[in-house]
């Protein structure tokens, strides 16, 4: 029976990788920064190493024996500073390399993001060849494509590199609650109208993507991950929302006056040091109201990569759980 070591394990990436390895008769060590982290990745079937990303013995304790390693705890909180996203996502991801070192860890599949290429640009049809952007405006995509530049130059440790985007799916404790509450608070508008083509992946396809990249994926390279065919971002939202019982607004807003609020906001809460995040932030902004297509060729050719889960099962999925909840 093969170890596998986790981070971020009581996460929504995290927690359905872990279901996944169980299924496929891996053990399961899962660092828990919290008593209720433990309990969640506990109730899925791992053993809980307390500790956090910042903490070297704890991570070398939780790697030791693991032949693969899963890193995909992340700070993507809207309202952190950039020391506390540097802190998590570079710091972090070199002090989770170090241990996978320590431990004799045979290779370290790390969960990456299409915002390591965010700055400001639309993305249309990239690839794995498409620079990584270090010095975005954004500090998430800013301290992901870091972190990416530290696993690809890992030395004595095989990584590999997966690139889902805009994971959804039932579980989710992050994503969609946050766009029930931005349209519950009446503060939602579409931007250009919302009629950009999007790519996406299912939590499913993303685990699958997961699997495939410590079985097949050639060492220091990076491999995207999607649903399989892009999406009006309207009309994947709408389903989306709907699932819950929500209905997103009609009102719109034009990009280029969006970006002004998002501008303005950034530099009021950069000047005035307010807590908490602006209305609208440049990644917020990048997200949700600019293309975003992505070839997956080299995953589907190198890793032997296909969509598990249509977008209509998923969908499916979360109107069963939302009822299950009604129910209850």
């Amino acid at each position: 029976m093969t170890t596998a070591f986790v981070t971020g394990g009581s996460g929504f990436v995290g927690g359905r990788l872990i279901s996944r390895l169980i299924a496929d008769g891996h053990a399961v060590r899962a660092l828990a920064r919290s008593d209720r982290a433990a309990d969640r990745v506990t109730e899925l079937g791992a053993t809980a190493q307390r500790g956090d990303l910042s903490d070297p013995a704890a991570l070398a304790a939780a790697a030791e024996g693991a032949e693969l390693a899963y890193h995909s705890a992340a700070f993507l909180d809207r309202g952190g500073s950039w020391a506390d996203f540097a802190k998590s996502n570079v710091d972090g991801t070199a002090n989770v390399i170090q241990a996978c070192r320590t431990a004799g860890v045979r290779r370290l599949v790390h969960v990456s993001t299409e915002a390591v290429l965010m700055a400001g640009e639309p993305l249309v049809n990239v690839d794995e060849t498409a620079p990584l952007r270090p010095d975005s405006r954004a500090p998430y995509p800013a301290t992901k494509a870091a972190a990416e530049r530290l696993v690809r130059d890992a030395a004595g440790l095989e990584t590999v590199i997966v690139r889902p985007r805009f994971v959804w799916g039932a579980g989710d404790t992050t994503l969609l609650p946050q766009l029930v509450g931005v349209i519950r608070s009446g503060r939602f508008a579409w931007v250009g109208g919302g009629t950009h083509l999007m790519d996406t992946t299912h939590v499913d396809n993303t685990v699958e993507g997961l699997i495939l990249a410590a079985l097949h994926g050639k060492p220091g390279e990076a491999y995207f991950v999607t649903d399989g065919e892009p999406v009006q971002f309207r009309a994947f939202l709408t389903e989306l929302l709907d699932t819950q019982g929500v209905s997103a607004p009609n009102r719109s807003l034009p990009y280029w006056a969006a970006n002004l609020v998002a501008a303005a906001g950034e530099r009021a809460w950069r000047v005035l040091r307010r807590p908490g995040a602006p209305p609208l932030d440049y990644m917020s902004l990048w997200a949700t109201g600019q293309q975003c297509t992505i070839n997956i060729g080299k995953a589907r050719t190198e890793l032997g990569y296909a969509p598990i889960r249509t977008r209509e099962q998923g969908f499916a999925e979360l109107r069963a759980a939302t009822s299950g909840r009604s129910a209850s």
